[in-house]
């Protein structure tokens, strides 16, 4: 990815479902940040997580367990992967999610760097990872860049789990 994206700052998709036909891997297919936004948006979750990271960026790789473990504790949350990879990375990208057991389907950026992280979030700076919390209605509750750790990934599904989630969750 091009400078925004290049810096890092200090999926599994289970109700997206299981791509047909996937065994040991999981499948990982281009996306924009529109598809991104609709996907977390659909009904059927009681929050979703849009979780951008790359195999090159040491705070994704660090936090990666930690948002795992949190997506496991909460089967009715719709985490949704994102590699912000090369596409001639792909194959390091899979390599990457089989090493921590991710078997669901992921998605790889798929549009120019500027254009992904104006359509997922204008106020993002591109910075990696990046964290956008969604409620049952697909509004967003939590947006932050950088690592987080299981203690943070919680509190923004909790805000995202009340009634009255009508305004982001503290950064």
């Amino acid at each position: 990815l091009a400078l925004p994206l290049a810096a890092c700052s200090p999926a599994r998709a289970p109700l997206a479902g299981r791509a047909a036909g996937a065994a040991d891997t999981g499948v990982v297919l281009p996306a924009t940040a529109a598809q991104l936004v609709r996907l977390a948006s659909a009904p059927g979750a009681r929050a979703s997580v849009i979780n951008v990271w790359a195999t090159w960026c040491g705070p994704c790789r660090e936090e990666f367990p930690a948002l795992l473990a949190v997506a496991k504790r909460h089967p009715d949350v719709r985490l949704v992967l994102v590699s912000a990879d090369f596409e001639t990375q792909a194959p390091q990208a899979r390599a990457f999610l089989a090493a921590h057991g991710v078997r669901d389907t992921t998605y790889l950026k798929h549009e120019s760097d500027q254009a992904f992280i104006d359509g997922l979030a204008p106020d993002w700076s591109g910075a990696l990872p990046a964290t956008i919390v969604y409620d049952a209605r697909g509004r967003r509750v939590a947006f932050w860049e950088g690592a987080a750790d299981s203690t943070r990934f919680e509190a923004a599904i909790a805000a995202a789990f009340r009634p009255s989630s009508n305004q982001e969750a503290p950064r």
